[in-house]
């Protein structure tokens, strides 16, 4: 089953620090349950939750959908369907 992976890196660093999946079947649903700060938070960051929930559904999609580097925390965040 597919999989949404959310991957937290200190820039720099090969391994990561923090890694969430999500299976794709319960992801519509998962998003509906994040609270509205946080998907505001994300969308600062130029992730739109809704935009990847889309962008989900699709079988053929596969790889990096986000890379967003913050350098005042040092950290780069990677968004890939698997």
């Amino acid at each position: 089953m597919a999989k949404l992976k959310i991957t937290i890196y200190k820039i720099g660093a090969s391994e990561p620090e923090t890694t969430v999946s999500i299976p794709v079947g319960v992801l519509k649903l998962a998003s509906k349950l994040i609270p509205k700060r946080a998907a505001s938070a994300l969308l600062e960051k130029g992730i739109d939750l809704d935009e990847i929930v889309r962008l989900s559904q699709n079988p053929e999609l596969h790889g990096t959908l986000v890379t967003v580097e913050e350098h005042k925390s040092d950290e780069k965040i990677v968004i890939s369907l698997e």
